[in-house]
């Protein structure tokens, strides 16, 4: 039996790195996400899905819900933001933007979808934490409080929906994508970025998708409430 995945952000670079790596290994996908030419594009490429909107549009989760099907195996929020700014110049509004996009969009999604994914044997959520969670860096106020909020909110769904369904998160550090490519914009900032990291390069979309889709796969059956670091050793191993 395929297995229907549901991805949010599903046009991004993560999500659609990920979106190929499932339906070339069989899973039927519908993507979700604001971009309606990358999503129906994407969608076309794969045979797959897709539902345009924000996820700060009330309306958005159960209109994808509409459309993903009756049940689903797996389901990943891939959205964020990224607002690198110093704490004096953030206001209320940074954080109550990034806290909704963030971990508001993903505590949503999944109440959403709870009943598709509980008529799943294998259900998995994915969601996406960051490094910026686990580790103090300047400029990172209102994304480190964010994204700390999708950790704890990982664990607490993976306790609450347990055994039926699986709750995982990625603690990405900065990967390329289009989302960060005003930060890369040229290959000094790059080497630079790469230097903090002990595996001295940045993080691609496919390392990424490839972790989310073991953990999406019954081969990840035994896991849930983890918070995983894929960040090069950056947030573990001195020698950045």
């Amino acid at each position: 039996m395929n297995r229907n995945i549901l991805i949010y952000g599903g046009s991004g670079g993560i999500g659609s790195a990920l979106a190929r790596r499932l339906a070339s290994a069989g899973a039927k996908v519908h993507l979700a996400g604001r971009n309606q030419d990358s999503l129906a594009a994407l969608a076309a490429e794969i045979d797959a899905g897709y539902t345009v909107g924000d996820v700060t549009e009330p309306d958005f989760f159960p209109r994808v819900m509409d459309a993903a099907g009756e049940r689903i195996d797996g389901l990943v929020y891939a959205v964020g933001t990224i607002n690198l700014r110093g704490f004096q110049r953030l206001e209320a509004e940074d954080y109550l933007r990034d806290f909704q996009v963030n971990a508001l969009g993903a505590a949503l999604a999944v109440k959403a979808a709870l009943k598709a994914l509980k008529k799943s044997e294998s259900a998995s959520v994915v969601l996406f934490s960051s490094v910026a969670a686990l580790n103090g860096f300047s400029f990172h106020a209102s994304m480190g409080a964010a994204k700390g909020a999708v950790s704890g909110l990982t664990r607490s769904l993976a306790a609450e929906l347990a055994p039926k369904i699986r709750v995982n998160a990625i603690a990405p550090s900065l990967v390329e994508t289009p989302l960060t490519g005003k930060m890369l914009a040229n290959e000094k900032t790059v080497d630079a970025l790469a230097a903090f990291h002990p595996l001295k390069r940045l993080g691609t979309a496919e390392d990424i998708a490839a972790v989310a889709a073991m953990l999406l796969s019954p081969e990840s059956g035994w896991m849930t409430g983890q918070i995983i670091s894929v960040d090069g050793g950056r947030s573990t191993l001195a020698g950045g």
